[in-house]
């Protein structure tokens, strides 16, 4: 038998149905759940639709992070209704201001071995510990707290041996960053990324945090971590140790592809606007203005992401004109930053103090100037994201987004004045738990409470046996999700309600196309795109509503992994061309057929495309397996359970 790696270890001891080949369908059981309220309220309103009474995962947790700002009802009502939620059907409850979900995850309920599934993109975090966490649309998410297995195609594994020592003035920020160098926003895609070697030792659980946030951006399945002494100590320091357990990759261990990457040889890196691919070193672009430095967010959420800003800024202050921002991660964090006096040196030095949350990652407040230049720790700089259109949104490490508040512009933190801030864990560290709400122990006489924006889910048909409808919009590659159905304070109230949040689909790539759409008065529409459609956050709402308006089949040279299965999820056909030339020949307006659609389908895995307009058939591959044929042909996964 072949020596087994941590996540062939993972998989194995999971696995309901499939095989370890990659491309290979498999469906694994889940242990846990995460969702967050940006994807949480329809995630709750789906369990409530499939008719289950209580999650059947061994923990499921809800945190609300993104949605902090109460300008209005609609916020804390939907904050009331996942409470609600969270007592009826047996769930953790995370309450606005106690921090965002993935580094709280990790500290309280993290366990090595497990699986975990989150309606958040950023779900893989957790590999820090030894978990194989994956990030999946919400319906899936529902799914798994019912207790039905998640099904995905098997990755392939890619080994990347660590070695060396990070320099000083570079830290985990940049190892994943020159990840993304290398693979930019589509190389990861059908692959989860396995660390290991002597480098692994000078990484903290929450130096790895990082690096397994970030794979995200890669297109990664997942990111995986070995469970070993240092996640052993990181658990005993949150009091948690008796939740260890030894996960290591077998000596000598098989990968599909493997990659080494010595870290002594990294330099502070920068992501350019405005894709995190977009990788250069800080010195290449030294010296731009800027207008804001932050730091915090789920893709630098540690202490040390914190404490090495403070050394960095104490005696000092930021220059008139930067905004320098600190968002706490949790409320753990900040009470840690407060004992130990780091709060009190960024606070000195002109910080500014915002609550513990996604907050400006998500385009909740913070908004940058326009076009004035943003250097961030978030894990994303897709256009508008910030909340501002013509945004310059920088990714970095704390050390350089700080060296740039000193400096007030892009500086290399190498170049600065000063000696590398040696940061150690205090001992003292402050456990905070009290906060999390545990589900109550019986949810029978438990009522969902439901504001007016809570809306219930609309029904969808299945798509008819011979579909035609127009090209309603064209685009290009590495289209995101924040593209197709906008973030920010403005929509993402609107979570809960999908008529209204329909009206801001493709708002920014195209304002007409809602009432385009609209003026189709229920006739289906084909949407056709680029490459890695759909990257980016794991958000629903980016399939559920421009179905809603009448998508029924987009067409791309290649999908997003959670996108293209939100997409069939909620009865949406996802086509890829054979002859990635024949994109270019399809225009705006065109009028594209599919003949006996379902049929068709579950009769191979190519099909034909009729472009009535110019005459031409296109030869489309759709790689859905028998089980996601069905859901098309019911209309979506709900109607399909709904039917079992």
């Amino acid at each position: 038998m072949s020596r087994r790696n941590v996540t062939q270890k993972l998989i194995e001891s999971h696995l309901v149905s499939g095989r370890l080949i990659p491309g290979e369908e498999i469906a694994l059981t889940i242990d846990q759940t995460l969702t967050q309220d940006a994807t949480g309220t329809l995630v709750m309103l789906e369990f409530e639709a499939m008719g289950r009474d209580r999650v059947r995962t061994e923990l499921s947790a809800q945190y609300v992070d993104h949605n902090l700002f109460q300008e209005d009802f609609k916020n804390p009502d939907d904050h009331l209704f996942l409470q609600s939620a969270c007592r009826k059907f047996g769930v953790w409850f995370s309450p606005a201001g106690n921090g965002v979900s993935h580094p709280v995850h990790q500290e309280r309920f993290g366990v090595p071995g497990k699986t975990l599934v989150g309606s958040d993109s950023h779900t893989p975090a957790a590999g820090a510990l030894g978990m194989l966490a994956i990030g999946a649309g919400g319906l899936e998410v529902a799914l798994a707290m019912a207790g039905e297995p998640l099904y995905l195609a098997m990755p392939r594994v890619v080994g990347v041996e660590l070695t060396g020592t990070l320099p000083d003035w570079v830290s985990a920020k940049d190892v994943v960053l020159e990840m993304l160098r290398r693979y930019d926003v589509k190389g990861g895609a059908g692959r989860i990324f396995e660390y290991y070697g002597p480098g692994l030792d000078a990484l903290s659980a929450m130096d790895r945090h990082v690096i397994a946030n970030m794979g995200t951006e890669m297109g990664a399945t997942t990111s995986v971590f070995p469970a070993d002494a240092e996640v052993r100590r990181f658990l005993a320091r949150q009091q948690r140790g008796d939740a260890w357990r030894a996960l290591e990759a077998d000596d000598g261990a098989d990968y599909d592809e493997r990659v080494t990457l010595d870290l002594s040889r990294l330099e502070p890196l920068i992501a350019l606007p405005s894709s995190p691919g977009k990788v250069r070193p800080v010195r290449e672009v030294a010296g731009e203005a800027i207008y804001q430095a932050y730091v915090g967010s789920s893709a630098n959420p540690g202490l040390r992401d914190f404490a090495v800003p403070a050394m960095m800024v104490e005696g000092r202050r930021v220059p008139p004109g930067v905004s320098f921002d600190i968002n706490p991660t949790s409320r753990q964090i900040l009470e840690n930053l407060t004992l130990h006096s780091y709060l009190a040196r960024l606070i000195r030095a002109g910080a500014r103090l915002h609550q513990a949350g996604c907050n400006g990652c998500i385009g909740m407040g913070q908004a940058p100037a326009s076009g004035r230049n943003s250097l961030r720790t978030v894990p994303r700089n897709f256009p508008g994201r910030s909340g501002t259109p013509e945004d310059r949104v920088f990714l970095c490490s704390p050390e350089t987004a700080t060296a740039a508040a000193l400096t007030g512009r892009i500086t290399d933190p190498r170049e600065l004045d000063m000696d590398y801030p040696r940061f150690t864990e205090p001992e003292d560290l402050v456990i905070n738990r009290e906060m999390l709400v545990p589900p109550a122990a019986d949810g029978a006489g438990v009522a969902l409470v439901k504001g007016p924006n809570v809306k219930s889910l609309p029904d969808f048909a299945p798509i008819p046996a011979a579909f035609r409808g127009p090209v309603l919009l064209r685009v290009g590659d590495d289209v995101s999700t924040d593209e197709i159905m906008p973030a920010g304070a403005e929509v993402l109230p609107l979570r809960s309600n999908i008529p209204a949040i329909a009206e801001h689909v493709f708002k920014a790539v195209d304002p007409e196309f809602c009432r385009r759409a609209q003026a189709l008065d229920g006739d289906g529409f084909v949407i056709v795109a680029g490459r890695n459609y759909g990257q980016g956050s794991s958000r629903e709402h980016a399939a559920i509503a421009p179905r809603y308006l009448g998508l029924r089949v987009v067409c791309a040279l290649s999908f997003a992994r959670i996108h293209w299965q939100n997409l069939a999820n909620f009865g949406i056909v996802p086509l890829t061309f054979v002859d990635p030339d024949d994109y270019a020949t399809i225009a705006q307006d065109d009028e594209l057929a599919l003949d006996d659609a379902v049929e068709a389908l579950a009769a191979g895995e190519e099909l034909s495309l009729h472009n009535r307009t110019r005459d031409r058939r296109y030869r489309m591959h759709h790689g859905l397996s028998p089980r996601q044929i069905e859901m098309i042909r019911h209309g979506s996964l709900i109607n399909l359970i709904r039917r079992e």
